[in-house]
């Protein structure tokens, strides 16, 4: 789950600020350089971020079967780049489609 804390850092990067609380109300603006965000703004950007996330689980999923790249840089070595695209990347990519 995206938290509020990581919207409002992609919202508005580098501001200042400090959060205290589990609400909007805790949101005290430190920034002179940057308007502070409304709730509403944060809230949209926090769902922008969390259909981001959840649209690109395939990426997770990919990396987590892939092996090390020690291992397949050895394979590319013995067996060159296509027989790992087809032998190792491929089946991966198959198997967690890009959305």
């Amino acid at each position: 789950m995206i938290t509020i804390i990581e919207a409002l850092s992609k919202l508005k990067p580098n501001a200042k600020w400090n959060w205290r609380g589990d609400d909007y109300e805790g949101l005290e603006w430190l920034d002179q350089n940057q308007t502070k965000p409304t709730e509403q703004e944060i809230l949209d950007k926090q769902s922008e971020l969390q259909t981001e996330y959840n649209n690109n689980q395939y990426q997770r999923d990919r990396k987590a079967e892939y092996p090390p790249l020690e291992e397949q840089l050895d394979y590319i070595y013995h067996n060159g780049v296509d027989a790992w695209k087809t032998d190792i990347i491929n089946p991966i990519k198959n198997k967690y489609p890009k959305q």
